[in-house]
């Protein structure tokens, strides 16, 4: 999550005044990119453009990547780039695991009109899971969750709102305010977005699996400990060893992908 790195902008925040908070949080949070580096076509890969609206009439975009078994990845990303600069990863978890792949852009990224706010992403990831349900056709029952960094804080939310089959959590952070805290002590009271994972976590009813680099340089190993001994269960947590933020399917090797894999594998028909 870039937001630690930008952290030192709130040194003049109170230069600023409180009436640029609003803009001053979209530039520490979100990083969007609206240019396309690729298409999964790229990659030798089939796939659909979706576009879809949300509750408040925002028009968003998506890709969908169809599986050889029948379960869906519904993924919401991390707080930066678009769906384009998740390519090799898309190719990976579509070859490694076989399970179709639906990525979307929040709004004011990509090719999504709008910007970004924190009710913003809760409303984009619930009218995602409503395209590919009333769009594509897949059963809801046959939807499994994953979140990334920031995304990880919006799947949580959709899997309260509509709970999944299974959610899968990768370098989730506690909250905005713990991680802004981290940094700068003290900051995180300047932050209106919380995006509060570990508040949540504890009413979850569906299946989680938290998957972190141990040597993460952006979201400690230990905020993903923690929400994983906050939920309640069934759950399962899985440790990338050597893994940073951004390169944990890389590094983490057929161990990773078997993580994946025995955790999949428990849902029914999976």
């Amino acid at each position: 999550m870039v937001v630690v790195k930008r952290l030192f902008i709130l040194l003049g925040v109170g230069l600023l005044g409180w009436g640029c908070r609003d803009a001053l949080e979209r530039a520490l949070i979100y990083v969007p990119t609206r240019a396309m580096i690729g298409t999964p076509a790229d990659l030798a890969l089939a796939y659909r453009d979706v576009w879809f609206r949300t509750e408040d009439h925002v028009r968003l975009h998506g890709w969908f990547v169809p599986g050889r078994v029948p379960l869906t990845l519904l993924w919401c990303h991390g707080n930066a780039g678009n769906v384009s600069h998740r390519l090799d990863n898309i190719k990976e978890i579509h070859h490694r695991l076989g399970i179709g792949v639906f990525i979307f852009d929040y709004r004011g990224y990509g090719g999504s009109d709008g910007r970004p706010t924190e009710a913003g992403l809760y409303l984009d990831a619930r009218a995602a899971r409503e395209a590919l349900i009333r769009k594509l056709g897949i059963p809801g029952d046959r939807i499994v969750y994953f979140g990334r960094s920031l995304g990880a804080a919006v799947a949580l939310d959709l899997a309260l709102a509509h709970p999944p089959p299974a959610l899968i959590l990768e370098t989730p952070f506690l909250s905005v305010r713990a991680m802004a805290n981290r940094t700068l002590p003290g900051s995180g009271y300047l932050f209106k977005s919380s995006f509060d994972s570990l508040a949540k976590v504890g009413h979850l009813g569906s299946p989680l699996l938290i998957l972190h680099g141990d040597a993460d340089e952006v979201v400690p190993h230990e905020h993903g400990r923690r929400l994983f001994e906050a939920a309640p269960g069934p759950k399962a947590f899985y440790t990338i060893r050597g893994a940073r933020h951004n390169d944990t399917y890389l590094v983490g090797g057929d161990d990773y992908w078997r993580a994946w894999k025995e955790f999949l594998g428990k849902l029914p028909d999976a």
